[in-house]
């Protein structure tokens, strides 16, 4: 059995974290067994969730465990793509991860009123220098990928232009490159939830917002993979309805 350990459910979302979130959508598309376990950072091989142990390994980081999936069950989850598309999934995911997500971590960690509703939860009980000190850290780290050296106007725009690569890329099809979802699928769909929750108030979500196919597909991917959350039972009686 494999054990999945993530950060849990909040803020709108089935996990709180968008890296969580793609791994278990990954365990889903693969149909593989897991269990899911709420775990602290400090508790994981790398630091962060997720990480996943299986037959006595800890294996930390959603790329890295993607690919322990893939060796260890005979799995591709970008089967059928070609080169270039596999290529094109790659540079996706780099930007998803590795740019656009990190104004969301500005919008939802580093705005006063969002902080004070969602992250500033998990540290209940702690004491307060503990909070201060992870969310100075949380503070260089969003400084030190260059998000913060930007105007408020500044960010927006490099947001956008990511949403709407990502929006060009998908246009009218059901799925990234075609009729079935392969695995950059998982990292769009974390990261636009991530995003799109209407738990959290800010400018990058009400861009989020505008690209109406982007919508849909994360509702869609929703409704696939979380049929019993609320915001997948909506999805799916929304798009039951259509």
């Amino acid at each position: 059995m494999i054990i999945l350990y993530g950060a849990g459910e909040g803020f709108g979302l089935p996990e709180t974290s968008p890296y969580v979130t793609k791994s278990e959508v990954q365990l889903k598309m693969a149909a593989l067994a897991y269990r899911k376990e709420r775990a602290r950072p400090q508790e994981a091989p790398k630091g962060q969730v997720p990480f996943i142990e299986h037959d006595g390994q800890r294996i930390g980081d959603s790329t890295f465990i993607r690919g322990y999936l893939e060796r260890t069950f005979g799995l591709d989850f970008d089967e059928g793509l070609s080169l270039r598309q596999r290529a094109e999934a790659w540079a996706l995911e780099r930007m998803l991860e590795n740019h656009l997500c990190w104004f969301g971590v500005q919008a939802r960690w580093l705005t006063p009123d969002n902080f004070a509703k969602g992250p500033a939860h998990f540290f209940d009980g702690a004491p307060d220098l503990v909070r201060d000190q992870v969310l100075e850290r949380v503070r260089g780290a969003v400084h030190a990928v260059g998000v913060t050296r930007h105007t408020e106007p500044e960010m927006l725009a490099l947001a956008t232009r990511s949403l709407a690569a990502l929006d060009t890329v998908l246009g009218e099809q059901s799925y990234l490159f075609g009729a079935r979802p392969c695995g950059a699928d998982a990292t769009a769909f974390a990261m636009l939830a991530f995003l799109l929750t209407p738990f959290f108030e800010s400018p990058l979500r009400r861009q989020a917002e505008r690209f109406d196919r982007l919508v849909a597909y994360a509702d869609r991917m929703m409704g696939e993979f979380y049929p019993q959350f609320p915001w997948g039972q909506r999805a799916s009686q929304h798009s039951a309805a259509a």
